[in-house]
């Protein structure tokens, strides 16, 4: 969740960064999604390295880097230094992500763990939710450079927290690591069908969430004349409720409804909800409800997903490459979201993002269709 604080720093700070560094609507697009670089470039490769470096040392290094750069970050001169700021933050975001996982699954009891995981889901719309928050709370009185500031603090303390508490647990001590070449295991999950189909419908989900919420404090400050701090306040929430479809997820899958209309049901509801947030002639007040809405319904993708991955993994070992190649998938969607709905209103308005958000979803659909088909030849003898 702390990791998260550097993804949800960005959102509410877009018109600050404007304002101060001239930034354009193009170049907020990839302050957005640049933290995602490093993931959608090397997701399954560095989940694979984990095993091999060791998942403690990979939390410790990632929060380290996310704590330096975005120390650094609060200080920068101009937009290119901001962006190698986020790209040095990438790398830390990605290389908690891949190792938290299996460290939560050494902690926790055996009965546990299931509930473990559903609660782990959640790290993205709780921590990019409560920075958004706070920086609802520090921008109308200063500007995102002190945002970053206390994203970098908050980095820094948990590092101290990991190195008194993490380092004595002997449990969390690397475990012998695979001989196999990394670039062999890739090739493996990689060419594995349901694995693809995994991480193509999370990079799609991605896409079109975090266009969503990306450019919403954007659009209610340009659009609805919204103040600073009552947008980010609003997107802060929007992200948050995501975290009840996290969850119900696991409670619905739990009771027997499948994957498939768990994600198909999502995508198709949702792909209406997400036009209704940009089309014209949608008074204020539905737009933000439809936003909420989106959110939290969406939310209950990932869980399904992350589910399905002890089902489509080639064999169980590399159950932890598959969760790459999904963060990998994750991450392509939310580097290309932002900028091609900045180039997209850039030239046509708020109006044209709602195709984006329409084809994303069909994406998802067409994809958890093909996973329910391969889930039924492999399990139905």
């Amino acid at each position: 969740m702390v990791v998260a604080f550097h993804v949800g720093k960005v959102p509410p700070s877009i018109p600050s960064i404007r304002d101060d560094l001239g930034a354009s609507l193009s170049q907020a697009g990839w302050l957005l999604s640049t933290v995602n670089l490093i993931t959608a470039l090397g997701g399954m490769a560095i989940a694979l390295t984990a095993d091999r470096f060791g998942h403690r040392r990979l939390v410790l290094l990632g929060t380290g880097l996310c704590a330096v750069a975005s120390l650094f970050g609060a200080f920068a001169g101009s937009v290119d230094a901001l962006v190698v700021g986020r790209v040095v933050e990438g790398l830390g975001f990605v290389a908690v992500a891949v190792a938290v996982p299996g460290l939560l699954l050494r902690v926790a009891a055996p009965g546990d763990q299931r509930l473990a995981m559903a609660l782990w889901t959640t790290y993205m719309p709780a921590g990019a939710g409560s920075m958004m928050l706070a920086a609802a709370f520090i921008l109308p009185g200063a500007s995102w450079r002190a945002v970053w500031l206390v994203a970098a603090a908050a980095s820094f303390l948990m590092l101290v927290v990991l190195l008194v508490g993490a380092l004595s647990r002997r449990e969390l001590d690397r475990l012998p690591a695979s001989h196999r070449p990394v670039r062999t295991e890739m090739r493996e999950v990689a060419s594995s069908g349901g694995s693809l189909a995994i991480a193509v419908c999370f990079g799609a989900y991605s896409c079109c969430w975090f266009t969503v919420v990306g450019f919403l404090p954007t659009l209610l400050i340009e659009r609805l004349g919204f103040a600073t701090s009552v947008a980010a306040v609003m997107t802060a929430i929007v992200v948050i409720v995501n975290v009840g479809g996290n969850l119900c997820a696991g409670w619905l899958l739990h009771r027997g409804v499948p994957r498939v209309a768990v994600i198909v049901g999502a995508a198709v509801a949702m792909s209406m909800c997400a036009a209704g947030i940009f089309i014209d002639g949608v008074p204020d007040l539905l737009r933000l409800v439809l936003a909420g809405v989106y959110s939290a319904v969406i939310g209950v993708v990932p869980g399904a997903l992350f589910t399905a991955i002890p089902v489509h993994a080639p064999r169980p070992q590399l159950g932890g490459a598959a969760t790459g190649l999904l963060m990998q998938g994750s991450n392509v969607g939310a580097l290309l979201g932002p900028p091609i709905t900045g180039a997209l209103v850039a030239t046509g308005g708020w109006t044209n993002a709602a195709w984006l958000t329409s084809v994303a979803l069909a994406i998802v659909a067409g994809s958890g269709l093909f996973l329910h088909w391969r889930e039924r030849r492999k399990l139905g003898p």
